[in-house]
């Protein structure tokens, strides 16, 4: 029997001791709109808020039906991705469209799970569906139902042996390419995914070479139900080594034609490499202006021999807002909201102005209220494809623990991309600052320019839910108080690792260390900010906001202490990142970290905090929630500290 092994494409499953409960910060940013519309059914996450939903309301003629999909046939392991396949046991409580959307649904549903099969290797498997007792390969195209109530629709399943691969045979010219190199062996996995890898692996590798128009010539796929084998022949037809060619654009309209082919940064003239081809798709898609890119060699070469590469763009809506609020039992309610454009002047430059005000309710006078204001402009390309330039003007009146602070600073930067992973960013910064702290309780005023430099290698598989790769940060920020004349540098490096101990990825094991140093200065002539502190969401969970390292008793307040800062500081975490199903998780995790007021870490008074938290896996990244206990508290500690965010904590 002759079969054609179809790729079948599934929908993935996809700081102080208090909890803060963000109201729609984020989603009502991403959710922003400027039309206005009237109030009836929402629908987020998949929830519906302010009213039902009416299935029935844009559906022509609708019928429902029940579903009875029998695994009893297949093994247990199969029977979640045969129900994840299954399109009418998801779709059960929505309606279709007469009989005849019955069928259509009743025939698709057999493709999917035959599909599901051969992604198992399961070559004589089969997948029986009746609707209202009628098997459909015995319906008339127009059959019709008794829609007076929902119809019946049985599926059964009969999952079959697994197959080995059998005879493999690859030709054509593909050089040194061995099929053994992409699993294609005698008694290997013949499952339909193994295959098709293998086969897109052998023309990446052909692609790799400078072969931009390598293709399938011919595949056979024979499967021998006598000896539960798979046979397979595959012929590749590599063609010319080519160079880029010209690069075209459509599908711009506000966004510069010509900027978004200088963004790609494919060069005419340069060997063809897939590589480029991705990397150009994923800079395209970087800028923030495109909903969907696409970049794709042409399939002929042109007359000179070179390879035109095409780029498909759709672009976004350009302004964006949001507001949102925060509720703390300690730090009171805060309000926030920001305004964007993505596309200012047509060549993706980003402007974003935001604010805050914070504490309100925890403190009777507005002065003592957190206020922040901020313009943030950058632009791409500025020096290159690969670099970007920033600008920024910041407005800072805070109250922490440790000290007052009313700021305005100013700072431009470029950051370059040296490579995938490596990326390196300076700047040169000026900031005013007023600064009220346990050493100059009347106040002292800085001067203060700086030119921080930062360099990250980032190997990570997922910015937000990492379950491989590590990344290393080192930073320096030499900086001077022209009022005063006193310099110093800071000094911070910062190391994370993940792995994942299961094939799945479903436990991962992460961990991270950071120190940092400031040298040059006193603690008392380091403006209070620009200190280490630690303890909270980010650091060492269990401890509030700055709780960790040197302190003071605090004159009004007996029993209470004012954090100092420190001139080095260490930390170190470790998780265990468990996956319970496809969108929850648990994570258990230690924390420690130590402040000093000497130029190096004093581990002899470090802070250990132990928790445990719960992530619900979302398509922007894990929702956060942790919980933890302070190990070692002193007097003034919390006994508790509950965090929650956006992503892993580190």
């Amino acid at each position: 029997m002759l079969y054609c092994v179809a790729n079948v494409r599934r929908a993935g499953a996809v700081a102080r001791a208090s909890l803060r409960l963000s109201l729609a910060a984020g989603v009502l940013g991403m959710a922003a709109v400027t039309t206005i519309v009237p109030t009836q059914a929402f629908e987020l996450f998949g929830i519906n808020l302010f009213g039902g939903k009416d299935e029935d309301a844009d559906i022509a003629d609708p019928v429902r039906y029940t579903v009875s999909l029998d695994l009893s046939r297949t093994d247990d392991a199969l029977h979640g991705k045969l129900r994840k396949a299954s399109t009418l046991v998801a779709d059960e409580d929505r309606p279709v469209s007469g009989s005849l959307g019955i069928l259509a649904k009743a025939r698709n549903e057999r493709e999917l799970l035959v599909a599901a099969l051969y992604e198992e290797a399961r070559y004589d498997g089969t997948v029986e569906v009746t609707i209202d007792g009628r098997s459909i390969d015995e319906l008339e195209p127009d059959a019709q139902f008794d829609t007076s109530r929902p119809v019946p629709i049985t599926v059964t399943v009969d999952a079959g042996e697994r197959f080995t691969l059998g005879d493999v045979v690859v030709s054509g010219d593909v050089g040194g390419v061995q099929p053994e190199q992409f699993g294609l062996v005698t008694g290997g996995d013949a499952s339909s995914t193994a295959i098709l890898r293998a086969e897109n692996q052998i023309l990446r590798a052909l692609k790799q070479e400078g072969r931009p128009l390598a293709a399938v010539a011919e595949r056979e796929v024979i499967a021998d139900h006598a000896t539960k084998t798979l046979d397979l022949m595959m012929a590749f037809a590599s063609g010319p080594i080519a160079p880029f060619g010209d690069t075209s654009v459509e599908g711009t309209e506000a966004v510069d034609a010509e900027f978004t082919a200088y963004m790609a940064d494919i060069d005419r003239g340069k060997t063809y490499s897939p590589e480029d081809i991705d990397d150009a798709r994923e800079r395209l898609l970087a800028l923030g202006v495109f909903d969907s890119v696409t970049v794709k060699e042409r399939d002929k070469l042109d007359p000179d021999g070179s390879i035109p590469v095409d780029v498909q763009v759709s672009e976004r809506k350009f302004r964006y807002f949001g507001v949102g609020a925060t509720v703390s039992s300690t730090d009171g309610a805060g309000i926030e909201g920001y305004w964007g454009h993505r596309n200012l002047f047509g060549r993706a430059e980003k402007l974003r102005i935001e604010g805050s005000v914070s504490r309100i309710g925890e403190t009777g006078d507005y002065k003592d209220l957190d206020y922040k204001a901020a313009l943030l402009f950058e632009k791409p390309g500025l020096v290159g494809p690969a670099s970007k330039f920033t600008y920024d003007i910041k407005l800072v009146s805070e109250h922490p623990d440790a000290y007052d602070r009313l700021s305005f600073s100013t700072g431009a930067g470029i950051s370059y991309e040296i490579t995938k992973q490596q990326t390196l960013s300076g700047q040169l910064r000026v900031e005013y600052t007023d600064l009220t702290d346990v050493f100059f309780p009347l106040g002292r005023k800085y001067l203060l320019v700086s030119t921080p430099i930062e360099y990250v290698y980032d190997t990570r598989d997922n910015k937000l839910n990492p379950k491989k790769g590590w990344r290393a940060l080192a930073f320096v920020e030499p900086t001077i108080d022209a009022y005063s004349g006193a310099s110093f540098v800071k000094l911070r490096g910062e190391g994370s690792v993940y792995r994942a101990i299961d094939g799945d990825g479903r436990i991962v094991a992460a961990g991270r260390v950071a120190a940092g140093s400031i040298v040059g200065a006193s603690l008392d002539d380091i403006p209070a900010d620009r200190r280490f502190y630690s303890g909270g969401g980010g650091s060492v969970r269990g401890y509030a906001y700055q709780a960790i390292g040197p302190r003071v008793p605090d004159p009004l307040n007996p029993g209470e202490f004012i954090p100092t800062g420190g001139r080095s500081y260490a930390e170190a975490s470790a998780e265990l990142r468990v996956q319970v199903t496809d969108s929850f998780g648990v994570v258990p995790f230690i924390d420690a970290g130590t402040v000093s007021t000497d130029q190096f870490p004093d581990f002899s008074d470090a802070r250990v905090g132990a928790g445990v938290g719960v992530r619900y896996i979302t398509p922007f990244g894990p929702l956060r929630v942790d919980a933890a206990v302070p190990l070692n508290r002193r007097p003034g500690d919390a006994s508790f500290g509950i965090y929650a965010g956006i992503g892993q904590a580190f």
